[in-house]
């Protein structure tokens, strides 16, 4: 389990490439809050380690923006909605 002190978000992303994976690198490396991340094309994930502050819709709608699709995100081992809400 994730402790109190950060969130652990799993996303599976539709990546066909190393610059699709790459552009979800990019906009993940400049998000606040975010301690660690990895970006997966073989797995199609993207595995975020986050402050208690970033919440998993910013995270979500941050990889969204790249227009990627994705297909399944979780937050702490439960899984979420991946409908984007608006701000």
């Amino acid at each position: 389990m994730a402790d109190a002190e950060q969130h652990v978000y799993k996303f599976n992303v539709s990546m066909s490439c190393g610059g699709c994976s790459g552009a979800v690198d990019r906009v993940l490396k400049k998000l606040d809050g975010v301690k660690e991340y990895t970006v997966s094309l073989d797995d199609q994930t993207a595995v975020v380690t986050a402050d208690p502050s970033l919440t998993y819709d910013k995270v979500l709608r941050t990889i969204a923006k790249t227009g990627k699709k994705v297909n399944k995100g979780e937050a702490d081992g439960v899984e979420q909605s991946v409908v984007v809400k608006d701000e």
